[in-house]
């Protein structure tokens, strides 16, 4: 049937492990539970969550109004589907020192495998529009270390998401990087580098495993998997390209179905009723079902 068959502590070890084997882990962002299950079958490597995808989904913007456990609980629903290891975007830790602490034990508590955490000020914003601010890097090493102190599995990847690049400069976000695996630290997320002498440069400064964010319509190039394991990258997220694959097909079809009147040119175009009843595994639930009540009791009992 339609869960995991995995623990969150399994799949935990298992991110650790395919970060020690040198190649790059593909992530795409799921949209719900149901895509996770898609990525899984498609053969990726990982499910990310977007903090942009949720908030959008929830029909807000970007700016931190989704609440710690809005998050927990669309990553619940992920995990429930998938064996894959999840990574979310905890944003800012949805407050100070002890908002931060208390979000990474409610994420252990969803069954994710790791969440990154940003050193915007709150409220933040998408980390490729201009005009961010980044907190004091003093403020983010407390922030960092309280996530650190408040994981109860060692297992739990702790990643530390710099925004630096887009306010003070390339080596300051290198600085701050370095600065956060110190504080405790796993692994960095430098996000909107502007080209691949950024990402090198990046890579040869910070010795841990490192994100690199492909994400439309950014301040980056959309560098291939290949140019970013060659980079020495360690995990690779596209973070919102389902949600505006799907949408823009929701906006194509209600225009056709106005336009037309019917949505049966747009027939071609759709995921057939067999295909998603294969996905949802209604075969094994009946299987199931039948498993259970298909039986006669003996005389007497």
């Amino acid at each position: 049937m339609l869960h995991t068959r995995t623990t969150p502590a399994g799949r935990r070890r298992a991110l650790r492990e395919q970060l020690a084997s040198g190649r790059l882990l593909r992530m795409p962002g799921a949209v719900n539970p149901y895509s996770a299950r898609l990525i899984q079958e498609a053969g990726f490597d990982g499910v990310y969550l977007s903090g942009a995808v949720l908030a959008a989904d929830l029909g807000l913007p970007d700016i931190g109004l989704t609440t710690a456990t809005e998050v927990a609980a669309r990553a619940q629903q992920i995990t429930r589907t998938s064996d894959l290891p999840a990574l979310v975007d905890a944003d800012t830790g949805f407050g100070e020192p002890l908002n931060a602490a208390r979000t990474v034990q409610l994420m252990e508590d969803a069954g994710l495998a790791g969440l990154h955490l940003e050193d915007q000020v709150n409220p933040k914003r998408c980390g490729h529009l201009d005009g961010k601010s980044v907190v004091p890097r003093d403020a983010m090493v407390r922030r960092v270390r309280a996530a650190a102190e408040a994981r109860r599995d060692p297992d739990f990847l702790l990643m530390a998401r710099t925004d630096a690049r887009g306010v003070e400069g390339l080596g300051a976000a290198i600085d701050r990087a370095k600065a956060y695996v110190d504080a405790g630290a796993d692994a960095v997320f430098p996000e909107a580098l502007a080209d691949e002498a950024e990402f090198e440069a990046f890579r040869r400064a910070v010795g841990v495993p490192l994100l690199a964010n492909m994400t439309e319509f950014g301040k980056g190039p959309l560098l291939s998997a290949r140019i970013l394991e060659d980079l020495g990258y360690d995990i690779v997220i596209y973070p919102v390209t389902l949600f505006r694959l799907a949408m823009g097909a929701v906006e194509d079809g209600l225009r056709t179905i106005a336009r037309e009147g019917t949505q049966e040119s747009l027939l071609p175009r759709m995921q057939s009723r067999s295909r998603l009843y294969e996905v949802l595994g209604y075969g094994a639930y009946s299987a199931f079902d039948q498993g259970v009540f298909d039986f006669t009791l003996p005389p007497g009992s």
